[in-house]
């Protein structure tokens, strides 16, 4: 949407010495004075022919409509606006304005802080109209104006957003009374609490204002809630019951001793405030139903999880206990096994040695029976030293398995020339091994 620019454009400067006496110019000449009749039209003539048919004055037909104007705008604020006035209320004086209930004295009452500027200016229009001093001394009334002032404070109160702020801050008819326990356990909970954090959340700097809910409300709703009331953060102050400061500037310390007795009794209301609203919101916790239940769903759920936890506690323990009891079947399985396998091994080994005894028997019993390799007669002394010693380390370089083999060869031997072979044919055996050196077993070479 375009805006409109406004540009300032001064008038042309008149020239140098220009004067209106010699340099005034006429552009024509002014004509005669004419008479002409002019005639009513419209709401001028609807006033002439009215004042025409009842035979008014101009004052008494402006009296008359000025009469029937208010009628109708009593009329036509008689709905929302309107209550009974309290006979003690039209005789309050006026100086004692502070104590006065501005909303009531509008007829605002059912209101109060909801009221807006246009209900406010409404029902100051149709109070004035009601008990203006110039209405009342028309009508013959001998009242003074005191109500009319009280009329006019409440206005200027209600219409400037400060003061009406500190006035709303102490208006006690706004205020709904918590409901006791008792009464709490035989109504409805959410109807009986719900107007009173209603009422307290007019104070709330932060808007909107939670709800209080209701039985359906979930956990996360109910905690945000009282949360909120818990950390409530509140514009609601204590200016307008304080001390009147004087007006006379020469008496400053009284001035200032005023002034800190109107600070220090703010501090101390606020604080007694923030206490009692802690206070309504712990009776309301204490008494809500819902916390109840989310506790004990909450302790349920605990009760769950720590069976459920005992249970897989207890499970895993007598996995343990099984593992336990299969690792010490095991270990005892292998150890028979281990024991028979050593006892079967011990009987192998025994049977082993008892073959090699044997078969060395046998082999150094074929050197024997070949009579030590000597021809003829008994062998000496000395040859046969020499055979067996050379028996004896052929014996030693061999393994079982080895002397087993020499065993079945030399087994049923009984030529000499035969045996003495054998022999031979082991130690070149061993000497092509490496196990044993060349010409170390003389008697076979």
């Amino acid at each position: 949407m375009a805006t409109a620019l406004q540009v300032s454009l001064p008038l042309p400067v008149l020239p140098e010495g220009w004067s209106a006496e010699k340099d005034f110019k006429a552009a024509g000449t002014l004509s005669s004075a004419t008479q002409r009749i002019v005639e009513p039209v419209g709401p001028h003539f609807l006033a002439h022919a009215r004042r025409k048919r009842h035979k008014r004055t101009f004052s008494e037909d402006d009296r008359i409509q000025a009469q029937e104007n208010v009628k109708k705008v009593e009329d036509e604020d008689a709905g929302d606006i309107s209550e009974p006035e309290d006979p003690l209320m039209l005789q309050r004086d006026a100086k004692d304005w502070k104590n006065q209930d501005h909303y009531a004295v509008l007829g605002l009452s059912k209101y109060r802080f909801r009221a807006t500027e246009d209900q406010i200016k409404r029902a100051h229009r149709k109070k004035v109209l009601r008990h203006h001093p110039d209405k009342k001394a028309a009508a013959g009334s001998t009242e003074d104006d005191s109500f009319f002032k009280c009329i006019q404070k409440a206005t200027e109160v209600l219409l400037d957003p400060v003061k009406r702020r500190q006035f709303d801050s102490v208006d006690e008819h706004a205020d709904v009374e918590p409901p006791s326990k008792k009464q709490t356990q035989k109504g409805n909970f959410y109807k009986l609490w719900g107007p009173v954090f209603e009422a307290e959340a007019r104070f709330s700097k932060t808007q909107p204002v939670p709800k209080l809910g209701n039985e359906k409300s979930t956990k996360e709703e109910v905690e945000e809630f009282y949360n909120f009331w818990y950390n409530f953060d509140s514009w609601r102050s204590f200016e307008y019951q304080d001390e009147d400061v004087p007006d006379d500037n020469e008496n400053r310390d009284q001035k200032r001793h005023v002034e800190r007795k109107n600070q220090n009794a703010r501090k101390k209301k606020k604080t007694e405030d923030t206490a009692r609203l802690r206070h309504l919101v712990d009776d309301a916790l204490s008494l809500d139903e819902r916390i109840k239940k989310f506790r004990q769903q909450e302790h349920a759920q605990k009760n769950k999880r720590r069976i459920e936890k005992e249970a897989e506690t207890k499970r895993l323990a007598e996995e343990a206990a099984k593992a336990k009891e299969e690792e010490a079947k095991l270990k005892a399985e292998r150890e028979a096994a281990e024991k028979v396998e050593k006892a079967e091994g011990k009987k192998a080994k025994e049977a082993a040695k008892n073959a090699a005894k044997k078969n060395k028997r046998v082999v150094r019993g074929s050197a024997k029976d070949a009579n030590y390799f000597h021809a003829g007669g008994d062998a000496p002394p000395s040859q046969i030293d020499a055979v067996l010693n050379d028996v004896d380390l052929i014996i030693a370089k061999i393994d079982n398995e080895e002397l087993a083999l020499l065993t079945s060869k030399l087994n049923g031997k009984k030529d000499a020339g035969e045996i003495k072979v054998i022999f031979a044919e082991e130690v070149a055996r061993l000497v092509s091994a490496g196990t044993l050196k060349d010409g170390e077993a003389k008697s076979f070479a």
